[in-house]
């Protein structure tokens, strides 16, 4: 096996950042600073307790819990001795919840305490019946009920393991070891498993850090979840290899952000182009030192030129990367690069990364990413892998764009109808499914519209079973009972019919 430019293994981003910047501050959590140092060796704690627990190579974990030092000590524990990470979108319900973690067959799930008013361990009880292959249940904190343990419980047999199994475990992971298994929604509406190894991870996140411009000493603030592709791996892996400071924030809360910014002086801030209009348009923003901002990336939207000037002017950024990524492609494909034009900046992703290939299909203009950060398959799915991935290794990304003479892409559609509300993917095969079950509803169709606050949100088109009548509101509430809040709906239109093709399928361009 050759071993490329940035690949290595997490445990050894872990033990490098240790032993190089030991004393300097890793995370910021409230109160918690825990430096290099310190979050190696709660590393290497997690892990003992994870390996006590009978966790075993290739066996999945899942954290379902909000940003926060537990979570990344939990996340890089679990990695460090072989298993598979499964991270849970903290707005998922409980049905969404069990459904992957059925799907992955985990072994061990952690969660937080009540969160936002919502209590996960309750959540987690709801559906513990429907999950055969879940063996341990853990929380975030130091009281628990059984049949959940509490973090003491779950941290004191890991005393009894020798540090030399831990150390034995880490150095048996190689790049090609499987490290992290994300879901997420495709057209079906069903959620599919995209695993990743350590090395395609730690070899396109080192890329993305020198493009970035992350360096040791920086203090970056992570308000992207980690159940995301990019909050996780442009987050906590990212820092681990620059030796950065993480800063995570378990909501979004402008205050908050604003007062994060300002106490931890705060120099990297990656975003969702929305969160940069919010700061931007609030009336408390002159009375906050932001000065030490210095980079900042985002993308996942189309981004107004003055956008991008404000953030630089405004905001005082002198780094503003946008991006383009996918979680087949291990979260990141182009990326503009520090000195291009606003104009480039705001209107494409920039160029392919180092090792990847990117063009469109001549017939329909979708995006086609080939290289080493293109999933090796969809999670014991080779139906969904083959309609993916082509024999050649070209990856359809369901996006359409086009490529400038310098290589620069420009996302101008999207295949699979995907919007994205508040930086999160919203899938409608999936929201419709859910709106089919209430009472007169006939047939559903969800597209994303613009939002000044969100980017987009959906919009539901309804027609009802003749005879029935359908409220707009009681079926936004229906929605929200059962769905996470970034896929609900936020607009119901009652129609008569839909625009069809000539095969009858569904219009949504001109639903638009």
């Amino acid at each position: 096996m050759t071993v490329q430019h940035g690949e290595t293994t997490i445990p050894d981003l872990v033990a490098r950042a240790a032993a190089d910047h030991g004393d300097r501050e890793a995370v910021v959590d409230g109160e918690q600073r825990l430096t290099f140092a310190d979050l190696a060796s709660r590393v290497r704690q997690t892990g003992r307790a994870m390996i006590a627990w009978g966790v075993e190579p290739g066996d999945r974990v899942a954290i379902w819990a909000p940003n926060s030092a537990e979570w990344i000590v939990t996340a890089l524990g679990a990695v460090s001795v072989g298993a598979v990470l499964v991270p849970l979108n903290t707005r998922l319900k409980a049905a969404e919840a069990g459904y992957i973690l059925r799907k992955s067959r985990t072994k061990l799930v952690a969660v937080s305490g009540e969160f936002l008013g919502i209590d996960y361990v309750g959540r987690l009880k709801e559906i513990r019946e429907e999950l055969p292959d879940l063996e341990t249940m853990t929380a975030f904190t130091d009281g628990g009920l059984p049949p959940v343990v509490s973090r003491r419980q779950f941290r004191a047999p890991g005393m009894k393991i020798p540090a030399t199994v831990f150390d034995q475990a880490a150095a048996s992971l190689t790049p090609d070891s499987p490290s992290d298994l994300f879901f997420t929604s495709g057209t079906t509406g069903a959620p599919k498993g995209v695993p990743a190894t350590h090395g395609q991870t730690t070899r396109a996140f080192d890329q993305w850090s020198e493009i970035v411009g992350l360096r040791a000493g920086d203090r970056y603030l992570i308000a992207n979840p980690f159940s995301h592709t990019f909050g996780y791996k442009a987050g906590i892996l990212a820092c681990l290899m620059r030796g950065a400071t993480m800063v995570p924030l378990p909501s979004f809360d402008a205050e908050a952000l604003f007062a994060t910014i300002e106490r931890e002086r705060i120099t990297v801030f990656p975003a969702a182009p929305a969160v940069y209009q919010m700061m931007l348009a609030h009336p408390d923003l002159p009375k906050h030192d932001l000065s030490s901002l210095r980079a900042a990336a985002t993308g996942a939207a189309v981004i107004p030129v003055e956008l991008i000037e404000r953030m630089r002017d405004t905001l005082g950024l002198s780094t503003v990367i946008t991006a383009y990524g996918l979680t087949e492609a291990t979260g990141v494909v182009t990326m503009c690069r520090d000195g291009d034009a606003p104009e480039v900046v705001a209107r494409t992703s920039g160029r392919a990364i180092d090792g990847v290939e990117v063009r469109t299909a001549e017939d329909t203009g979708e995006i086609l990413v080939r290289g080493y950060n293109v999933m090796r398959g969809y999670f014991e799915d080779e139906a969904g892998t083959a309609e993916a991935i082509d024999p050649d290794g070209w990856l359809r990304t369901g996006d359409v764009g086009e490529l400038d003479e310098a290589g620069n892409l420009r996302i101008t559609d999207r295949i699979k109808d995907m919007f994205i509300c508040g930086g999160f993917n919203a899938y409608p095969a999936e929201i419709e499914q859910v709106l089919l079950t209430f009472p007169g509803v006939r047939e559903a169709a969800v597209v994303g519209v613009p939002d000044q606050r969100l980017g987009e949100v959906g919009k539901a088109f309804v027609i009802t079973v003749p005879g029935q009548r359908v409220e707009p509101e009681a079926l936004i509430a229906y929605a929200t009972e059962r769905l996470a809040n970034y896929k609900v709906p936020r607009h119901v239109e009652l129609v008569e019919a839909f625009p069809r093709s000539s095969l009858g399928k569904v219009l949504k361009r001109e639903l638009r």
